[in-house]
């Protein structure tokens, strides 16, 4: 999805190395990456109603991005000290 809004490198534009690094090295990380993405989509769906879902669904989804969102600022703020 080209126009993908919350992408990662819009999310953490200073962190694209650090991101990279941890990703090839923390197998936990990467998964999160993925879950992100994943989680991103499904939301950006949701919003432009290409999948509609229930509304509760949706900020289901939302929360549980912002949770990932959260793990993954987290290792990036721990790899930087």
């Amino acid at each position: 999805m080209s126009n993908t809004p919350h992408t990662l490198a819009e999310e953490f534009p200073g962190d694209l190395e650090t991101i990279h690094k941890l990703k090839v090295s923390n197998a936990h990380f990467a998964r999160l990456l993925e879950e992100y993405d994943a989680v991103n989509d499904q939301v950006h769906l949701a919003e432009t109603n290409v999948t509609p879902m229930d509304q509760f669904e949706e900020e289901k989804l939302r929360k549980r991005r912002l949770q990932i969102k959260d793990a993954i600022a987290e290792a990036l703020s721990a790899a930087k000290s």
